[in-house]
């Protein structure tokens, strides 16, 4: 069995790669713009091509019988024509509800002809590296929410479901919700990088437009819907931790400890 990774030198598609290995997946191929620069394990074959331009995909898509799916909602649906025509018989795909950003993804994947697997996560340990920079700074987090809640899943426990559902039957029509293992607060969360990096991270509650005023340097036109849509949805939030990396995996979601543990250099000078 083939299985194709798309967005293979992406943060998930990369880590699924060695997931894939680590499980002793058959021919695992990975699909990269820039096969130098991919720098990927051995054993794994390279495909050139780029899924927002899908006229580079035939040649990556010929012998596969599964792949992951990377977001790219512009071009989805062609690329799926692609892969059926292809003879690609399943897909799992990093998506998320119907209303969502991500929706698109996941409609344009069920209505394909194809066996499908949705991979839906909610917030990614890795945003919090965005609070980097002023923590470095000033050893403090500037946001309007501080109870703002939700439920952070590392990008490695996403790979891992992924490599474990491709190599895995059972799973077909299933929209597997994927989070951490606990509730965690804007507070919470700064407060176990401080502990992680052995210097005390203060939060300190800041209004809406000084905090859109704060993220624009990086995030552009985007910070207000950030603020708005993210931030403030989260303080109502009925954050909910599943099951579903343990059941899927066998072992435990990763903690927001263990991931800043991790990752303590990036929030030190």
């Amino acid at each position: 069995m083939t299985i194709l990774v798309t967005g293979a030198t992406g943060n998930i598609g990369r880590m699924v790669v060695d997931h894939l290995l680590a499980r002793g997946a058959g021919a695992v191929r990975a699909l990269t713009t820039n096969p130098a620069k991919a720098a990927l394990p051995d054993g794994v074959e390279v495909a050139v091509g780029y899924l927002r331009r899908p006229e580079t995909l035939p040649v990556a898509f010929e012998g596969v019988d599964a792949m992951y799916l990377a977001p790219t909602p512009d071009t989805v649906e062609e690329v799926l024509g692609l892969a059926r025509e292809a003879g690609v018989q399943r897909v799992v795909d990093l998506s998320g509800e119907h209303e969502s950003w991500w929706g698109g993804v996941a409609k344009a994947v069920e209505a394909s002809g194809l066996a499908w697997t949705h991979l839906s996560p909610g917030d990614f340990m890795e945003n919090a590296l965005s609070w980097a920079p002023q923590i470095v700074a000033t050893d403090a987090v500037r946001e309007p929410y501080p109870h703002g809640r939700s439920t952070p899943i590392a990008m490695d426990d996403i790979a891992r479901v992924a490599a474990a559902v491709l190599t895995t039957a059972g799973y077909e029509g299933e929209a597997l919700p994927l989070t951490g293992p606990e509730i965690l607060t804007r507070v919470d969360l700064t407060e176990r990088i401080g502990a992680a990096r052995g210097r005390p991270v203060r939060f300190e509650t800041v209004t809406r437009d000084q905090a859109v005023v704060a993220l624009e340097p990086d995030m552009g036109d985007t910070a207000e819907w950030y603020v708005d849509t993210i931030l403030a949805g989260a303080v109502d939030w009925p954050a909910e931790v599943q099951p579903t990396v343990e059941r899927v995996t066998g072992a435990p979601a990763t903690t927001f400890a263990q991931w800043a543990q991790a990752n303590a250099a990036s929030f030190l000078p």
